[in-house]
């Protein structure tokens, strides 16, 4: 049991040390890659400072379902809608398409495994890790970060679903099934809601939100909670779920949006989230990137093309710059990627050899593209909305 706490303090410890990393660096490394470095550096294929275990995994498990909580959270449902949100579903589609005929075409070839991770893995963008850059370089009320945003908003949406039902430890009608209760019961809350929000009850809960109570959160951390219970139970994937709560989180609660997303923000950044990346770093052994370093410089390359290369010949409103601008900003996408890998590896669908080449490839996407898409940048636009 001791050891199960120094590799605890281990791993917070790390996840402090990132933040400090990432603000002396000005942001020029995002934060998400350090903590992934730190990972590496005390885990089992380094210096071993932490190891995993029961306890690590719980924690882990809740860091997922946070983030993907977040990520839910985060997503305003107006950039879904209308002609933007259209074309950002259906470039999405498109690269999904393009990504299962090509990797099925490498696996044919003998060239690739876990052909329907690889290809859900290509098809992902990083709205959480692109956001604070578009808003620290003033990006977010522009054309071209909005259609950014949208094109994040889908580029999760989309992978999170793929994983969850083609991934799924039960299978596509498990999961499919699972989805249509979650759905049901999301109605049901906001039926209820709707009743609670009128009643003194409802007063009761939003109060809760400024006193030591924090009702709504602890709300919150019970649903994560019984999500994990209920994925744990019947043999399926939290991320969808945790996902879809989030999302439901915004929608039902608009005025209490911005002080609900500190309160989790706190608890999800502050503890679960650095727990799960430091410990996706502790699970890359760099000496499998080592072995094959051409590996993660292709997987850059193959996200351009299936991800990358529709996004740009689909906004041809822009300038050519721009969209090569847009079609970078689209093609980060280090948090799915090691989701993803992890659901994969957890199914015995891969290696974690394989798994480590794979997020090392992600974290490339997330140190080199957004750098690259600000660089080709120039005069800001401020346009309306």
């Amino acid at each position: 049991m001791t050891h199960v706490w120094w590799s605890l303090v281990s791993i917070l410890a790390s996840g402090l040390a990132a933040s400090f990393v990432a603000t002396a660096l000005r942001g020029r490394i995002p934060e998400v890659v350090v903590m992934l470095a730190f990972g590496i550096a005390i885990g089992p294929h380094a210096l071993g400072l932490a190891s995993f275990g029961s306890e690590v995994d719980i924690l882990r498990e809740l860091g997922l379902g946070m983030l993907f909580l977040l990520a839910g959270y985060e997503i305003d449902p107006n950039e879904l809608r209308g002609r933007t949100g259209r074309r950002a579903t259906l470039t999405w589609l498109v690269c999904l398409a393009l990504a299962f005929a090509l990797v099925f075409g490498l696996a044919a070839a003998g060239a690739v495994t876990a052909e329907v991770a690889v290809a859900i893995a290509l098809t992902s963008t990083a709205i959480g890790t692109l956001l604070p850059i578009l808003t620290d370089n003033e990006l977010t009320e522009t054309r071209l970060g909005r259609v950014v945003v949208s094109h994040g908003a889908i580029g999760e949406i989309g992978p999170v679903v793929a994983m969850s039902v083609l991934l799924g430890a039960r299978g596509a009608l498990a999961e499919l099934i699972a989805l249509a209760g979650f759905v049901v019961a999301a109605l049901v809350v906001w039926l209820v809601h709707r009743r609670l929000a009128a009643s003194a009850l409802g007063a009761v809960v939003a109060r809760g939100l400024e006193t030591t109570s924090q009702t709504p959160v602890r709300a919150v951390v019970v649903l994560l909670v019984l999500l994990l219970a209920v994925a744990s139970s019947f043999d399926l994937d939290i991320i969808l779920g945790a996902f879809a709560a989030g999302f439901i989180l915004r929608t039902i609660a608009p005025d209490d949006a911005p002080v609900l997303e500190s309160k989790l923000g706190a608890i999800g950044y502050g503890l679960l989230v650095p727990v799960f990346f430091v410990g996706a770093g502790m699970a890359i052994d760099l000496r499998a990137v080592a072995a094959h370093p051409w590996l993660p410089l292709i997987f850059v390359g193959l996200i351009l093309l299936v991800r990358g290369l529709p996004v740009f010949l689909v906004e041809r409103s822009f300038a050519v710059r721009d969209r090569v601008r847009i079609a970078l900003f689209a093609s980060t996408g280090l948090p799915i990627v090691v989701a993803v890998t992890q659901v994969a590896v957890a199914a015995g669908e891969m290696s974690g050899e394989n798994a480590s080449v794979l997020v090392f490839g992600g974290a490339v996407t997330v140190l080199v593209l957004p750098s690259l898409a600000l660089a080709l940048g120039g005069r800001r636009e401020v346009s309306p909305r």
